[in-house]
């Protein structure tokens, strides 16, 4: 599962992060405690909504690139994160 690969790689780098993985239908409830949202390219009709409700809480969202999803790059999506973080 890429949340693994993610862990995985943040364990590497001796990053401290917290990675998990919900529905679209339960994101709502964890938007508060997000730092970023990354969606998986088959929920990327959702982008926009989601956005709308993260910015006032100033949560980035995005979509995982289709390719780093399907070759489960843990490590590309975790740059992706922390870049969206910074």
């Amino acid at each position: 599962m890429l949340v693994q690969k993610m862990r995985t790689e943040a364990t590497k780098r001796a990053l401290d992060v917290q990675i998990d993985a919900v529905s679209v239908a339960e994101i709502e409830s964890h938007l508060s405690s997000a730092d970023v949202v990354l969606l998986g390219p088959q929920v990327q009709f959702e982008l926009a909504r989601l956005t709308e409700l993260s910015a006032p809480l100033g949560k980035p969202v995005a979509v995982i690139d289709m390719m780093d999803y399907g070759t489960m790059r843990g490590d590309r999506v975790l740059d992706k994160a922390i870049t969206l973080m910074a």
